[in-house]
């Protein structure tokens, strides 16, 4: 018999949590990494789920696919951002490697897949999907199946919010109908590579740490919250147990778990332009009257840049833009002058404190080293503060002078960032029990994926089968 592979992707799974604390309650999970291979895996440069999914399936980094994150600029103007979804993607994915061969896949909910391209196989488009109205799934006709099966749900997108227990529920039943789903097209369709992924895992992180983490600055023992997490999780090891029950006395069958990356509680925010505000080296023309993020100001004319040297978009990292002349529209700091004045504004950024006025681990990463090639037009430079404690705050307030350092988020309430490592585990299938395998990338999954179907791997993947 031919060798078949189950994936199931939980973005954000965290392994403190999935691996150590609560391992007793994901009991599937654990039996797999009893009988076969798992390591924490290694995310990408940014760990974010836009790019971390697509170079985990093409085994590329974020250079070589492209994009940096959701928002990339489309050019050197100062407001020309593009989205990067599915068009973005050039390289191959696993399953267009699977396709050529002959092989027959199911992927569901993948991000970044939309909108959906022919493979061997079915596909079911996951984040971002502007609206189930749109033709999200290949052939076009698995669409009309689907609402005979559930009333799919894709995603959860209002999970900042203070109306906690809604988004639970949502998360929930967004979880119970994936599943349900996922079951559904293993039965009814022929496959040898499945992939889903499940992206509550992420949502509930955002929505729920402060309830759950005793270490968190907002953390409320005895809050009826408190366990809804790790029941969560729970939730989510029953499904996949239930999914992969069918296969897993099946020898040719495997299964993987993996997640893009981890999470961790957030301290709080900095905000990042007011910092470079107050050292001249961003200038606006005039202040908002409410808080509103730079790249309003920006359309609306706010900023002075032929006084400008840099500027930065916020997030769960940011993206530094130097105001290069001859490059920008009205750049200000000459080829020649950036080194010098990078190496300063780097040494400057590394000293900012946190707010007991204790150092922080901050990281400045430069594309054109950390990535193999730089394609597309990539921030000159990511900065991720205190190893991803605290969040850089991209937004502008009415005054000058407040304090740097925040504790709610600008983008709606938040009190997770993400975490450099994800979950890896895998078992059945002829995978040998071995253990801890780390450490690993999440470069190394698409390889593996392939040596495990008995297929070459192609020379410019940049990871290295592991486990099989």
């Amino acid at each position: 018999m031919p060798k078949r592979l189950i994936v199931v992707g939980l973005d954000c799974l965290e392994p403190s949590f999935a691996f150590e604390q609560w391992a007793d309650v994901m009991p599937n999970l654990t039996r797999m990494r009893k009988s076969g291979v798992f390591a924490r895996m290694r995310s990408s440069v940014p760990p974010i789920t836009i790019p971390a999914w697509q170079c985990m399936v093409t085994s590329k980094d974020p250079g070589v696919l492209g994009f940096y994150g959701f928002r990339n600029r489309k050019d050197y103007s100062y407001d020309s951002f593009v989205f990067a979804d599915g068009k973005a993607i050039r390289e191959p994915r696993v399953w267009d490697v699977l396709s050529r061969v002959g092989k027959k896949n199911i992927i569901l909910g993948v991000p970044q897949t939309f909108p959906p391209r022919p493979l061997s196989g079915v596909m079911v488009s996951g984040f971002p999907i502007p609206s189930l109205d749109e033709n999200y799934t290949y052939p076009a006709t698995l669409k009309e199946e689907i609402k005979t099966v559930c009333d799919y749900i894709h995603d959860v997108e209002d999970f900042r919010t203070d109306n906690k227990q809604e988004i639970l529920d949502k998360l929930i039943e967004m979880a119970r109908r994936r599943f349900k789903l996922a079951a559904h097209l293993l039965a009814t369709k022929p496959w040898d590579f499945f992939m889903m992924v499940e992206m509550g895992t992420d949502r509930i992180v955002h929505l729920l740490w402060r309830y759950t983490d005793p270490n968190h600055r907002y953390y409320e023992k005895g809050h009826p919250l408190n366990n809804c997490m790790k029941d969560y999780y729970a939730l989510c090891d029953k499904l996949m147990g239930d999914l992969i029950a069918p296969y897993e006395k099946d020898p040719e069958t495997a299964v993987m778990v993996v997640s893009d990356h981890g999470a961790r509680g957030m301290d709080g925010g900095l905000h990042l332009n007011e910092w470079l505000i107050d050292k001249g080296y961003l200038v606006l023309t005039e202040r908002p009257k409410e808080q509103v993020g730079l790249s309003k100001l920006i359309k609306a004319g706010k900023v002075d840049w032929s006084k400008t040297k840099v500027w930065a978009e916020g997030g769960y990292y940011a993206r530094i833009m130097l105001n290069i002349k001859g490059r920008e529209p009205q750049g200000t700091l000459t080829p020649d002058e950036a080194p010098a004045f990078t190496k300063k504004l780097f040494e400057e950024l590394k000293a900012i404190p946190n707010d007991k006025g204790e150092p922080m681990a901050t990281r400045v990463y430069n594309p054109h080293e950390e990535y193999k090639k730089v394609n597309n037009i990539p921030p000159d430079f990511i900065v991720i503060f205190d190893d991803l404690k605290w969040r850089a705050l991209g937004s502008i307030r009415p005054q000058q002078g407040l304090p740097l350092h925040v504790f709610e988020n600008d983008t709606g309430p938040d009190d997770s960032n993400h975490n450099w490592h994800g979950c890896y585990a895998a078992s059945g299938g002829g995978i040998k029990p071995q253990g801890d395998i780390g450490p690993i990338t999440l470069y190394d999954f698409a390889p593996t994926v392939l040596r495990y179907f008995g297929i070459d791997v192609p020379g410019d993947m940049q990871g290295k089968p592991v486990g099989v």
